[in-house]
C-alpha cells in the first residue's frame, strides 16, 4: 500500500467515552468538538426547550430526557489528528449498545465524577474494556465542584476496577478552591479562570514553581505548600508513567479538569492524542489478526440504526473499517450473503448530520444505507478475499413483555417498526412457538428499553401499543438442531419460543428451572448467548 495510505491510517484515533450517567460525558464530547473547529457554539444537555441540545444526543427521546441512549459518532480534527469519537449512552439500561460500540473503538476515555469516585456502570463497562485489552484514559471531571480527597479518587479507581493509576497532572483543591492543575510533565501550574460557558476562549496562565511572587498572588502559601506535600508522596508513591503498560490496558493515565468550565481539556485532548495508538489489527473467526496497513479494505457493521432522518425513513449501518482504505467507487462483497456491491451512499455522520463519502480509512467509522441485508457483525471486504471477523456476542434480556396494538388496523406499520428497531439490536424480538406474528413478545436488556420502544413506534411509525410484562427472567438457546421441541419436556413456568430467524429458545420464570430440564431431555444443548 502506498505510504499516503499509511500516513492517513497513522493519524486516525478512534475511542469511545465511556461513564456513568451525568458524569459529563455529552459536555466533554462538545468541549473535543469545539477544539476541533466541528462546532462552534456548545449545547446545553439539560437546558430549557429552546436551548441547543448537545450534539450527540440526536434522537428526540434523549432531548426529552437528558440522556445518551444511542451511540453517535463524531469526526473531527485537531493537532494533525482525524479523531473518531463514539459517544455511548451511559445508562446501564444501554449497556449493550455500549458493548457493540466498544468493539469498534481502539481505546476509551473513562469520565469521572471527582464527587462521586467510580460508580456502577462504569464498573461494568470497564469490564467489557479490560475483556478487549484496551487502553483506557481517565478525565476526572468537576473539579470546580466538591470533590473527593485526589488519592482516595485514584484508590477507587485502583480497587473497584483493579488497573494501576498515574496521574499526569495534580488539581489544587475543588469546588470554589478549585485553582488550577500542577501538570507533572511540564512542572509547571496552570491556573484556572471561569470561563464564558459554551465558549472555548478561557484564560490560562502558566507559573514556573520558582515564581514566588505569582504563587503567592494566584494560589495562596497555604494552598501551595499542600501542593507540593502532595506531589512528594505522589512520587514516592504513585505509579510510574509506562506508555507500554498503558497501551496494554494495565494503566490509566489520570487527568482532572472540568468540561462545563472548559478546564484541562485540551491539556487532556492533545496529551490523549500523543498515548492512544492509531488503529490496530482485528482478529478475525480463524485467528488472524488482520493488519490495517497492510491489508486491503475490510470492515465490520457494529451498530444499525433507523430513521435518523425522518425525511427519508432511512436505515442507516455503521460500520468499523478495520484495514485499507475505502473508495466510493469500489466494489465490495458482503461476506455473510457472498453479495458484490457498491455500497449505497456512504457518509459520515455528525450526530445526525451527514457528509457524504469519497473516500475513507481504516480507523474510520461510515454509515451506509441498508436496504435490510446488513446484520451486526456482518463482514465487508474487497471482493477477492474473504475475511471473516469475530462476531459480536448478543447478551441475553432479562425483561420480557407481550406487545400489544392499539390500533389493529396498523399491523403493517406495526411490524414494520418493532421489526426494523429489533434490527439495531436495541430490543429482542420473539413469537410464541407455534404462531406467527401474532402474539410477539420483546426481550430488553433494560427496562428503560421498553419506554423507548414505545416512543419510537410512536413518534416514527405512528402506532401506539400496550407492554404487558411478563414474569420470565431466564432465557437460553436451544443449541441442538434435531432437537424435537413439540415433545421437549418442561417445567411448569417454562416458555417455548422462537426468534425472527425460528430458531428456538426457551423462557423461565425460576432459574432452578434451566437445570430441571435439562435433566428431563437428555443432550439438550442450551446457552446463554446467542451465537452470532
Amino acid at each position: 500500500m502506498s505510504n499516503n495510505i499509511n500516513e492517513e491510517i497513522n493519524k486516525r484515533r478512534t475511542f469511545a467515552i465511556i461513564s456513568h450517567p451525568d458524569a459529563g460525558k455529552t459536555t466533554l464530547t462538545e468541549k473535543f468538538l469545539l477544539y476541533g473547529g466541528a462546532i462552534n457554539m456548545a449545547g446545553s444537555v439539560k437546558g430549557k426547550a429552546t436551548a441547543k441540545h448537545a450534539v450527540s444526543d440526536w434522537m428526540e427521546i434523549e432531548k426529552q430526557r437528558g440522556i445518551s441512549v444511542t451511540s453517535s459518532v463524531l469526526q473531527f480534527n485537531y493537532d494533525n489528528c482525524c479523531i473518531n469519537i463514539l459517544d455511548t449512552p451511559g445508562h446501564q439500561d444501554f449497556s449493550e449498545d455500549t458493548y457493540r460500540t466498544l468493539m469498534a473503538a481502539d481505546s476509551a476515555v473513562m469520565v469521572i465524577d471527582a464527587s462521586k469516585g467510580v460508580e456502577a456502570q462504569t464498573r461494568k463497562l470497564f469490564k467489557v474494556c479490560t475483556m478487549r485489552h484496551i487502553p483506557i484514559f481517565t478525565f476526572i471531571n468537576k473539579m470546580d465542584r466538591d470533590a473527593m480527597d485526589t488519592f482516595d479518587l485514584l484508590d477507587d479507581i485502583e480497587n473497584n476496577l483493579g488497573i494501576a493509576t498515574c496521574p499526569m497532572n495534580w488539581p489544587l483543591g475543588s469546588g470554589k478552591n478549585f485553582k488550577g492543575i500542577y501538570d507533572r510533565h511540564e512542572g509547571h501550574i496552570v491556573t484556572f479562570a471561569d470561563t464564558q460557558k459554551g465558549t472555548k476562549e478561557g484564560t490560562e496562565n502558566f507559573i514556573d514553581l520558582t515564581d514566588k511572587e505569582q504563587i503567592d498572588a494566584q494560589i495562596g502559601e497555604e494552598a501551595f505548600e499542600k501542593l507540593q506535600n502532595e506531589i512528594e508522596l505522589l512520587d514516592g508513591a504513585g505509579a510510574e508513567y509506562d506508555l507500554d503498560a498503558v497501551r496494554a490496558g494495565e494503566l490509566t493515565p489520570v487527568f482532572f479538569g472540568s468540561a462545563l468550565q472548559n478546564f484541562g481539556v485540551e491539556i487532556f485532548l492533545s496529551n490523549f492524542l500523543k498515548m492512544a495508538t492509531p488503529p490496530t489489527g482485528r482478529t478475525s473467526k480463524d485467528g488472524e489478526v488482520i493488519d490495517p496497513l497492510d491489508h486491503d479494505f475490510t470492515a465490520f457493521v457494529f451498530k444499525i440504526q433507523a430513521n435518523m432522518n425522518k425525511a427519508h425513513r432511512d436505515r442507516v449501518a455503521f460500520m468499523r473499517i478495520c484495514s485499507g482504505r475505502y473508495d466510493a467507487n469500489m466494489e465490495v462483497k458482503h461476506v455473510q450473503s457472498g453479495k458484490v456491491m457498491r455500497l449505497s451512499q456512504p457518509q459520515q455522520l455528525m450526530a445526525d448530520e451527514r457528509k457524504i463519502l469519497s473516500e475513507a480509512y481504516a480507523g474510520d467509522i461510515m454509515g451506509v444505507f441498508d436496504p435490510g441485508i446488513f446484520s451486526i457483525g456482518d463482514t465487508v471486504c474487497c471482493p477477492k478475499d474473504t475475511v471473516v471477523y469475530e462476531g459480536i456476542p448478543t447478551f441475553a434480556p432479562e425483561h420480557f413483555a407481550r406487545v400489544r396494538q392499539v390500533d389493529t388496523m396498523k399491523r403493517k406499520q406495526f411490524v414494520k417498526g418493532i421489526t426494523q428497531i429489533a434490527q439495531e439490536g436495541a430490543i429482542q424480538i420473539f413469537q410464541e412457538f407455534n404462531m406467527g406474528l401474532e402474539e410477539i413478545i420483546v426481550g430488553v436488556v433494560g427496562v428503560l428499553q421498553f419506554d423507548v420502544l414505545k416512543f419510537r413506534l410512536k413518534s416514527e411509525y405512528n402506532v401506539d401499543i400496550i407492554l404487558e410484562n411478563l414474569p420470565y427472567e431466564h432465557i437460553r438457546w436451544v443449541e441442538n438442531t434435531d432437537i424435537d421441541m413439540s415433545s421437549l419436556v418442561g417445567t411448569s413456568d417454562m416458555k417455548k419460543i422462537k426468534d425472527m430467524n425460528d430458531k428456538p429458545l426457551l423462557l423461565f420464570i425460576n432459574e432452578w428451572s434451566v437445570g430441571m430440564t435439562l435433566d428431563r431431555n437428555k443432550g439438550l444443548v442450551l446457552s446463554e448467548f446467542k451465537k452470532n
